[in-house]
């Protein structure tokens, strides 16, 4: 068993005993606890085994490194070192991945580099309800927000009828990958382990950020559409079709042809609607009746109005409800990269145009958890 599949396997006993501990399963959840620890005991022995084996071998082709960054005279961390090194050498002396289908994983230390990456980039999950998993298929079940009538009277020594049933729904997932190019001139692995780092770092991150949002947009949009037709229909639709069960966690995403609308409209007093949060001024709200609905705002290029349906028109996306209960993502945390200086893609030869091309795979499930929860609109200007 490789690095990879004891981190997985260990990641999972981790999660259940955590299930555990919510059931109150105590001594349950210790036991998997113990066991996680060993399993975290052997992944540390193996990357300590692999650390002195690379030592070993390449003490006498590597010279010591002592890299600077350009302008400051602190040394490179050993991580970026030693990924950018394997990037120069196809990662066949990366002890951190396992060359299973698609590559490399990308080691942890470069991963946390990955992850603070996309904080600078607008990321849809951070919405939604996203899980961790180990496994490449499963189901989970959930119980939806049904309507509760609440205790029937019942007469002196009479039969207690029926209280409401939960309702629950079950959603399975099934782990697809989903993996993209980038070519790299060869001058460029010759640069600094800084700068072909960060390259393929803010690459990865990017491709990753962009997969997401698109299969979270897919998912809501494959719902029936609404047409909303001007802010009374936003308001029915937070009023009315979502109504006070998702009361404090709806919130209107549209984009920013759908914030120049917005923020045109005013009351009868002449008073905008569209106004910054008093304890927040960097969030937008939306007054709907007596609520305050927050506005997110979706960039053009990622959630992008429809203008060629309808000539003269422009039909602009509202997203409305609750993201967290409307939809699920599901990560396998198996970011992935390979490399080849010889591979042919669609009209572009590695070999011939003297670059490399790096491979990136990411490998997600996103479904819906509760089509509910959610109005998949439209306003037409």
């Amino acid at each position: 068993m490789n690095i990879q599949d004891l981190i997985n396997e260990m990641n999972g006993k981790l999660e259940e005993a955590k299930k555990l501990v919510v059931d109150g399963k105590l001594k349950e959840a210790e036991k998997l606890t113990d066991e996680a620890q060993g399993l975290k005991n052997q992944i540390d022995a193996l990357k300590a085994i692999d650390a002195l084996g690379e030592q070993g071998q390449f003490a006498n082709a590597v010279a010591p490194v002592q890299v600077l960054a350009a302008g400051e005279g602190e040394i490179e961390n050993d991580a970026v070192h030693e990924f950018a090194d394997a990037a120069r050498h196809g990662f066949r002396n990366m002890s951190e991945g396992t060359p299973a289908e698609g590559g490399y994983t990308v080691p942890e230390d470069i991963q946390t580099q990955i992850n603070k990456l996309k904080e600078d980039e607008f990321d849809l999950s951070a919405f939604v309800d996203t899980e961790n998993v180990s496994t490449n298929t499963g189901r989970r079940t959930y119980q939806t927000r049904a309507q509760v009538t609440g205790f029937r009277e019942v007469g002196e020594g009479a039969a207690i009828g029926k209280a409401d049933e939960p309702n629950f729904s079950v959603v399975e997932y099934k782990i697809k990958k989903y993996a993209g190019f980038l070519p790299v001139t060869n001058e460029l692995l010759a640069d600094s382990d800084a700068n072909i780092t960060a390259t393929i770092s803010e690459w990865l991150a990017r491709q990753d950020v962009a997969t997401r949002n698109a299969k979270i947009l897919a998912v809501i949009d494959a719902l029936d559409k609404t047409e909303l037709s001007d802010v009374d229909g936003i308001k029915k639709a937070v009023n009315v079709t979502l109504g006070a069960k998702f009361a404090g966690s709806v919130a209107i995403y549209t984009n920013d042809d759908g914030l120049n609308y917005l923020d045109t409209l005013k009351d009868a007093q002449k008073r905008y609607l569209l106004t910054p949060d008093a304890q927040n001024p960097m969030q937008m709200v939306l007054a709907v009746g007596a609520h305050k609905v927050p506005v997110v705002v979706i960039p053009n290029s990622i959630m992008p109005s429809d203008t060629t349906t309808t000539e003269g028109k422009t039909i602009i996306p509202f997203k409305i409800g609750d993201l967290f209960e409307a939809v699920k993502l599901f990560d396998r945390q198996q970011l992935t990269i390979g490399v080849s200086s010889e591979a042919a893609v669609t009209g572009f030869n590695a070999f011939e145009q003297d670059m490399t091309l790096f491979r990136g795979i990411d490998r997600l499930d996103v479904e819906v958890k509760d089509k509910d929860a959610v109005v998949n609109g439209t306003i037409t200007v």
